[in-house]
């Protein structure tokens, strides 16, 4: 029987295991896999597995260990593909499930409006 707190959350589906991904690091509240369609190589999303909407609906202190957790995997990221920064992206209107980016890059992202 399945636990996904939301059965129409891609994210729900990826910390359940119903949807396949390339983990990068995990534990039992949080995720980081591989971005499927990455803005660099070793793009990485990590994301608490209880389904919460935006990061800013977390309580403070699992608003505080999803960025600790986010600063660990950015020097495992920085140290693996070599680069000179990680980038931090959150926006979250594409995927409702509270979520940062983790984006290795030597040059800033050009965001386009």
């Amino acid at each position: 029987m399945s636990k996904i707190e939301n059965k129409d959350c891609i994210f729900c589906k990826i910390a359940e295991g119903e949807i396949p991904a390339e983990k990068v690091w995990e534990d039992e509240k949080y995720l980081a896999f591989l971005d499927r369609q990455p803005l660099r190589k070793g793009h990485t999303i990590i994301i608490p597995k209880k389904h919460t909407e935006t990061i800013f609906d977390l309580n403070d202190k699992e608003y505080s260990t999803l960025m600790l957790k986010a600063k660990e995997i950015a020097k495992i990221l920085k140290s693996k593909y070599k680069t000179k920064k990680i980038l931090v992206l959150v926006e979250g209107f594409e995927i409702p499930h509270a979520h940062i980016h983790l984006i290795p890059s030597d040059t800033p992202l050009k965001i386009t409006k």
